[in-house]
């Protein structure tokens, strides 16, 4: 499977329209990527993130209220890049879930 960016998220109910999320990767080709820069919506005080440590598909965790385009540059081994795109998803009904699972693999869990 090629490299693909997903996110996951946790509605906060005592906050009106606020989630905690997170932006991962996965793939086969994970063991070969170096970094991963993550480039948020321009409203986020850090819009540009680093994640050098491969732990969760080199997870970057954040929050905020909306959702946007997200991207990643991918940073292989082999100094090759790879550009990634996602439209995050954020959802109060679930409030917690992923995108890389499909309905019937979460309920089997």
């Amino acid at each position: 499977m090629a490299l693909e960016l997903h996110n996951s998220w946790e509605y906060d109910g005592d906050k009106q329209n606020w989630w905690h999320w997170s932006a991962y990767i996965v793939g086969d080709d994970i063991s070969n990527v170096a970094s991963v820069e993550y480039i948020l919506h321009p409203t986020f005080k850090k819009p540009l993130r680093s994640v050098d440590d491969p732990t969760g598909g080199f997870r970057m965790d954040t929050s905020g209220w909306g959702t946007f385009d997200l991207k990643a540059i991918v940073h292989k081994k082999d100094g090759k890049t790879e550009l990634l795109t996602h439209d995050l998803i954020l959802e109060v009904e679930p409030p917690i879930g992923r995108t890389d699972r499909t309905d019937e693999a979460a309920a089997n869990q």
